[in-house]
């Protein structure tokens, strides 16, 4: 019982990291939900390069991530991304 209580219970405050995976030209998954000072990595699994660029005002954006690389950022803000090799990629991060 206090094992089941102790696991099911979260800890406020603690950050989680959360995965996104690039391939076949999409962003997997391309909507994701998460609270703010969690941090989000990105893996490519594609066979070109790819990068990770705030849509509205280019706030942020990663390097070029090569295949089998992978960027991570700690999300601050709900944001659209965006691909600026590949323009059709599309992503979105809301903060819940």
């Amino acid at each position: 019982m206090c094992l089941f209580l102790s696991w099911s219970c979260s800890t406020p405050g603690k950050s989680k990291t959360y995965t996104v995976e690039i391939k076949d030209m999409k962003f997997v998954p391309d909507d994701i939900t998460v609270n703010k000072g969690d941090t989000i990595i990105w893996i490519n699994r594609d066979i070109v390069p790819h990068d990770v660029t705030e849509e509205e005002t280019k706030a942020w954006t990663s390097r070029p991530i090569l295949p089998g690389k992978s960027w991570k950022m700690k999300v601050t803000v709900p944001s659209n991304y965006y691909c600026s090799i590949h323009l059709v990629m599309k992503g979105r991060i809301r903060i819940q």
